[in-house]
């Protein structure tokens, strides 16, 4: 034991010398960004999650009730246990759950047990949870990727119990008194399927003086027994009184076995929850310490780390680590245990926008991987993921894994065959599946026959028109990247089919029969219908990967401009539609009061960037400051709505560095204003793109003029092999705009049409 001790210490120090040269970014970071959200309004819809970079299991306090979708909420003033969790959305809910909940008596019940805190009590980052109830308990949370370091303080004097929870559905409880362990496993969540299990091992660094096990279904108690298994099985424990017990967890997908690897593995060699948190901390410190930013307020800065930890958070690893130290992972797709790496808990109808655009930059070795993983998906299950959570939920609309393949390709990151992907493309787009609108395609037959998906035979036709189209062109990119003429062929006689939806009277994006009517009693106001949690005046601009062809459409540069602006000045009306009733993000856009513009959803966020396509770069530029500024911050009402699954939070990112993906699936970066003085991008080929702004403050919103290395630089994007080759980005910023800057024709960004 002495032997491996001298073997290890020196490697602490190694450590925590490297650890002293990073700079200290998770002081920045607040996991309450966004908590204070309910079904009428959010602001963001998170909970304070604790956990390390993609990390496969998370740990949170829990408010809400077991099942709820609403874990926690800033409203709240009580906690009923701690999680381990998963959840990307409170619309989904979470799975593969259980929680702890330290008391001074025991009772089981979650309506009873639940004990009073103050977020005065409170201490939220990435790697360190903190709260002290009322009563007096203390509770300490630190991460790894596969468990958690926890610690729980009761008051001199009183019992110390600890109460585990089995959450909903199956569950399976062991006790091992003697050697101070709980192991068992979870079965519960709409995508974890039957027979499926997350084994779970408990480690703590008292005795156990007392146990039980539980009954969460009748709330009965069972003195003394040792196992228990079926519906909402529990534990509980008693230690000595008023005792500090440290708790070391981990578990694993694929056995109980796995699971103590890694707990070995992970927090083997942390003696203490401070060398946890440390260790967290440096992770978290590199991983954030990709983008270091300078200049702006402290404010800025934290909304900046703030956002970046939560675009770094999706999608998680759902792959672990062997004996052999070789990458494992129990496939959510078919159940079995398969070498490699996978990933899930994201939904690319959302993240394909920025989130991933975001992780090529900053990510690219995890993004290579992903890529394949998509693959072997396919393979599993039969279909490419559109919603995996953990396994395929097809929610939404769009087949956006071809997005993700192409914009890999187009970037460098050549991990995949791409004839299987495009093959499991065309499966894609000539099926319906049987799991949600998104897994296959909803009218995919009159989608070929007519050249558009038919208003009101299907729901959200034209929106899935739209999405379509865009996955269509980025199948024909992908090909074309590859010479594969054959599906060139097939794609490229789609990709425009968002014509087909466009009426040249209104100018608008409209519903259209299956006898090629357009929907009676037109309002670009009204969401639902042909639309998806939105309107016309969001849908209008998702030509991703054709804008000059719709600017075209349009009547040229005049009128579009005119129209982008109209987003802005038009009235905060909202007619309700099909939705019969106010939803959260009618009353996102509403409260944010930027005209039509609503950031809080997805549809409309890279419209901000299109004047970049039509010679008013300028306008983008303001727009896209006045957006960050007005509408994020780093409290619990940071976000302008649902922050989904990083989306939300890397159009900041990107947006905050002077930059925007408007078409994934090219190696473009549209151009805006950045939010800081001095931006350095730590790449991971180990070079370095510095965004120099000396200029820029709030009001100093507008780019003057720009060098790329020196030389004169009048483009308004900005490529991926510009910046991971390492340079400078100088940016003379003014507080008003060059209006002959970027104007060219060979300034604008990618358009299918020239």
């Amino acid at each position: 034991m002495k032997f491996k001790h001298l073997l290890f210490t020196p490697f602490l120090l190694i450590n925590a010398a490297f650890a002293q040269q990073q700079p200290d970014l998770v002081h920045y970071v607040n996991t309450l960004q966004g908590t204070n959200s309910d079904f009428r309004q959010t602001h963001g819809n998170t909970y304070p999650t604790t956990a390390l970079p993609f990390g496969m299991h998370t740990w949170t306090p829990q408010t809400g009730k077991n099942g709820d979708g609403w874990k926690y909420q800033y409203l709240k003033d009580h906690i009923r246990g701690f999680q381990q969790a998963h959840q990307c959305s409170s619309w989904t809910r979470d799975y593969a759950v259980f929680s702890v909940m330290p008391m001074s008596e025991l009772v089981v019940d979650e309506n009873k047990r639940e004990a009073k805190f103050s977020h005065a009590n409170e201490i939220a980052k990435p790697n360190y949870y903190k709260v002290q109830f009322d009563n007096k308990i203390a509770t300490e949370i630190a991460p790894t990727e596969r468990g958690a370091h926890l610690r729980f303080s009761y008051p001199g004097g009183q019992k110390s119990f600890l109460v585990l929870d089995g959450y909903t559905r199956l569950s399976g409880v062991k006790i091992d008194a003697k050697a101070n362990t709980i192991t068992g496993w979870v079965n519960n969540g709409e995508g974890f399927k039957k027979g499926w299990k997350s084994y779970f091992v408990m480690q703590f660094d008292q005795p156990i003086k007392a146990y039980g096990t539980w009954d969460n279904k009748t709330n009965t108690t069972h003195a003394d027994s040792t196992e228990a298994e079926g519906l909402g099985k529990g534990a509980y424990v008693q230690f000595k009184n008023g005792v500090k017990v440290q708790v070391k967890t981990a578990s694993s997908y694929i056995s109980l076995e796995q699971a103590q690897l890694n707990l070995k593995r992970e927090l083997g060699a942390d003696k203490t929850l401070e060398q946890t948190k440390a260790n967290a901390a440096a992770v978290w410190n590199k991983s954030l310490g990709k983008i270091t930013v300078e200049g702006g307020t402290q404010a800025d800065r934290e909304t900046f780390y703030s956002c970046f930890f939560r675009a770094s958070l999706f999608s998680r690893k759902f792959y672990e680590l062997d004996a052999a130290g070789k990458p494992v992972y129990f496939s959510p797709y078919d159940g079995t245990v398969h070498p490699g790496y996978m990933f899930t808990d994201t939904g690319f109808w959302d993240t394909f926008r920025a989130q991933f655009p975001l992780n090529t930059l900053v990510q690219p070795e995890q993004q290579g991987r992903y890529m394949q993983a998509l693959l072997d998906a396919y393979k599993q299950c039969g279909w490419l993921p559109s919603w995996s959570f953990p396994s395929e939920a097809g929610s939404m609309v769009g087949n956006h894994g071809i997005s993700l393949l192409a914009d890999a390709w187009a970037k460098g990151l050549h991990t995949f065959d791409p004839k299987v992907a495009l093959e499991a493309y065309y499966h894609e787009a000539t099926n319906k599946g049987p799991w949600g609108p998104a897994n296959g395609r909803e009218g995919w037959k009159e989608y070929y026959e007519l050249g558009y998906v038919p208003y009101p035979k299907y729901r959200e036709a034209t929106a899935k028109t739209l999405e379509y189209a865009y996955d269509d062109w980025c199948a024909y990119q992908l090909a074309k990247m590859t010479d594969n003429k054959p599906y060139m062929d097939i794609f490229s006689r789609q990709m425009r089919n968002y014509r087909n939806v466009y009426n040249p009277a209104t100018h608008f994006m409209e519903g259209k029969d299956s006898d090629g009517q357009w929907k009676p009693k037109f309002d670009p106001f009204e969401w639902g219908g042909p639309f998806t949690e939105g309107n016309s005046w969001h849908y209008t601009w998702s030509v991703f990967q054709d804008t000059q062809d719709l600017i075209n459409m349009m009547g040229g540069n005049h009128n579009f401009n005119a129209k982008l602006d109209s987003v802005f000045s038009e009235p905060t009306t909202v007619n309700t539609g099909t939705y019969h009733g106010m939803i959260h993000e009618m009353t996102e856009m509403v409260v944010a009061n930027m005209g039509q513009y609503a950031q809080g959803n997805q549809p409309i966020q890279h419209m901000i960037y299109l004047y970049d396509y039509a010679g008013e770069p300028w306008k983008g530029q303001y727009h896209a400051r006045d957006a960050m500024y007005r509408l994020y911050n780093a409290t619990e009402n940071g976000y302008p709505g649902d922050e989904d699954q990083g989306q939300t939070s890397s159009w900041y990112v990107l947006s905050a560095i002077g930059m925007y993906s408007v078409t994934p699936g090219t190696n473009q970066y549209a151009l805006g204003s950045p939010m800081f003085k001095k931006i350095t991008l730590n790449l991971e080929n180990g070079k370095k793109f510095v965004i120099d702004a000396a200029a820029n403050d709030k009001d100093h919103v507008y780019i003057q003029s720009a060098t790329l290395n020196g030389k004169d630089f009048t483009k308004n994007y900005i490529t991926y092999d510009e910046l991971t080759n390492g340079g400078e980005l100088k940016l003379e910023m003014s507080d008003k705009p060059n209006k002959t800057r970027g104007t060219g024709k060979d300034d604008k960004p990618f358009s299918l049409t020239k």
